[in-house]
């Protein structure tokens, strides 16, 4: 993947990321509801993709 790529897929992931951090914070929902929600995500993302392979 070229550098200048690389960078705006960076750059699209921090906006995205700060975006969702301003609009849960206008609404009221507290930082920490928001960072179990990502790591409920990230747990359910890890589970739904294992290969089952035995190590």
């Amino acid at each position: 993947m070229p550098l200048p790529h690389f960078l705006l897929m960076v750059l699209a992931v921090i906006l995205a990321a700060g975006l969702t951090i301003w609009v849960a914070n206008a609404v009221g929902i507290p930082l920490v509801a928001l960072g179990i929600l990502a790591l409920i995500g990230a747990a359910l993302a890890h589970l739904t993709t294992r290969d089952h392979r035995h190590h």
